[in-house]
Formats: C-alpha cells, structure tokens, sequence
C-alpha cells in the first residue's frame, strides 16, 4: 500500500515537472519571437543577438522536456533499464551548451566594453522587461525541481542564464541612456558568464560521472565492505562495483565468499540483513550479490573486469 502511493506520487510529481518544463518551452518561444520582430522593427543587432541566446535555450528546455518524458517510459526486452538515464544525459548536453553560452557572453561582454553601444530605442527596454519577466516566470517554475534533478537543474542554469543577461543588458542600456555611464553592462556580464562556467562545469562533472558509471562520492566502498565482512559466515567480500542508474537509485554488485557452503534460504536472510544496512546507512536502494564457496578466483575489493 505503501509502496503504491508512493509511486502514484512520484509519476504525479514527474508530470509536474513536465508541465513546469512545457509552459517554459511556450514563454520562451514566446519571448524569441517578440524579440525576433522587435529586433527586426528598431534595426537592433543586440535584440536578434539575445533572440538567438532564446532560441538556443528553447532547444535546451525541448531536449529536458523529451528526457523527462523517456525517463517515464517502460522498460523492455531490449532497453531493461528503460530510459532511465535519459535525463542525465540531457543534462550532460545542456551542461556542455550552457559553458559554450558562457564563453560567448564573455566574448561578447569584451566587445562591449572596447567598443560600447547605446541602447537604440524604448522597444528594446520593453522587449528586454518582457525578457526578464518571462524568463524569471520560467527559473520560479524549475527552481524547486533544479535542486534534485540534474536534468532540471540544466534547464534551470540556462533560463537563469538568459534572465541576468537581460537584467544587466536594460541596466547597462539605461545607465548609457540617461547617465552616459558605458561599462555596467559588459562588467556584470563578464561576471555572469564566468559564474556560469562554473556552474556549468560542475554539472558537466557530475552528469559525467554518472554516464561513466563512478562511484558516488557519498559511498565509502571501503567501510561497507568491512562491515559486510563482519558478518559471522562471511570470509571475504571482493568484486566491489556501486554505482547509479540514475539520481534516484543507487547499485550495488558484489562477490561474497562464505565460510560454509550454507542453503539457499540462509544465504536469502543474509542477503536481507546486508540490503537492510546499505539502504538504511547509504541510501544503496539495489542490491546484486553473487555467493560463494571456495571459488578460485580474484579476492580484490576491485577487479579490473
């Protein structure tokens, strides 16, 4: 009973996310669009410049709205893991395109401030308000979900992106229309672009060492292994592999030699207890153990396969 209402709450919660993801894909259109004919009505290069960045970020919200809807998907015979990691590896996309955004800002920040331009007319003041406004309806939308979901988190980075881009575009191109003031915009945007880099790389990192299957930095392999083999009837507990599916399980698979050659409903209560303790102690949700007795083969923790 439980177990049900918890996954009626998880699907309840993952079509949330979908929501949140599709009404911020409709507001970035939305916002591209308005910037595209205002861009093209006031002869304003930086309005289409910040209409491309939109664009780029529509893209970024289509790849995490279809991640999040294969992620719901069954498995099958030929994909038992179903798509699971669909979200990872769209966060390891939109991780890569939001560092190349940076750096585009950055180099677009320099430009400006060698060579700064006034801001051309009121259009692009309420086109860049309408920038802030739409995109900061979008970061509201994911903010929650961006701090336990990579995928969303990616999608959260990119909007957030675009929301301070703006910000420190109208405050640049005010302060240069009404006080002549010239290098607010290219600083802050130097200082934005750099902060996402940062963000954005440690995304990268992390969506990486999921897709290559690492060990998650909270699990001490060392410790679980010396508390597996505290167990009365286990020898030895060697072929160690942890690691994650995806953000929501964690795997363990391993070799265990047992002191005795014990029955199959012995080593099910065993099996048990250690399930018991690496879910309970390190959130280890799925657990693989292959028994033995006597075997010869290699007693390493870690065995290169």
């Amino acid at each position: 009973m439980s177990d049900h209402h918890t996954h009626n709450h998880s699907h309840s919660h993952n079509d949330l996310k979908g929501r949140n993801l599709f009404i911020s894909i409709l507001l970035n259109i939305l916002i591209t669009v308005a910037q595209v004919i205002g861009g093209i009505l006031s002869g304003s290069l930086a309005l289409l410049s910040d209409a491309l960045h939109n664009f780029s970020d529509v893209i970024s919200l289509v790849v995490s709205f279809l991640a999040n809807k294969l992620a719901k998907k069954q498995a099958s015979l030929h994909r038992t893991f179903g798509y699971k990691r669909a979200e990872i590896l769209a966060a390891f996309i939109n991780a890569s395109t939001l560092i190349i955004v940076a750096v585009l800002l950055i180099i677009e920040a320099v430009k400006r401030f060698r060579n700064p331009e006034e801001i051309e007319s009121n259009l692009v003041i309420w086109l860049s308000l309408l920038g802030i406004i739409a995109n900061g309806l979008s970061v509201l939308l994911l903010k929650k979900d961006s701090e336990a979901n990579m995928n969303m988190k990616s999608a959260y980075l990119h909007l957030l992106t675009d929301m301070m881009a703006s910000v420190a575009v109208l405050i640049g191109g005010l302060l240069m229309k009404y006080y002549q003031v010239y290098w607010v915009d290219s600083v802050l945007t130097f200082i934005i672009g750099l902060y996402l880099i940062w963000m954005g790389f440690d995304l990268l990192k992390n969506s990486t060492k999921l897709l290559m299957l690492f060990t998650p930095d909270t699990i001490p392999i060392k410790k679980i292994v010396e508390e597996i083999n505290g167990f009365e009837t286990i020898k030895n507990v060697h072929h160690v592999h942890v690691w994650q599916l995806n953000e929501a399980e964690i795997h363990l698979e391993a070799h265990i030699d047992f002191n005795k050659d014990i029955t199959l409903s012995e080593f099910d209560v065993i099996l048990h207890e250690i399930e018991h303790l690496v879910f309970h102690k390190y959130d280890i949700n799925h657990v693989n153990i292959q028994p033995e007795f006597g075997k010869d083969d290699a007693k390493d923790v870690i065995v290169q396969d």
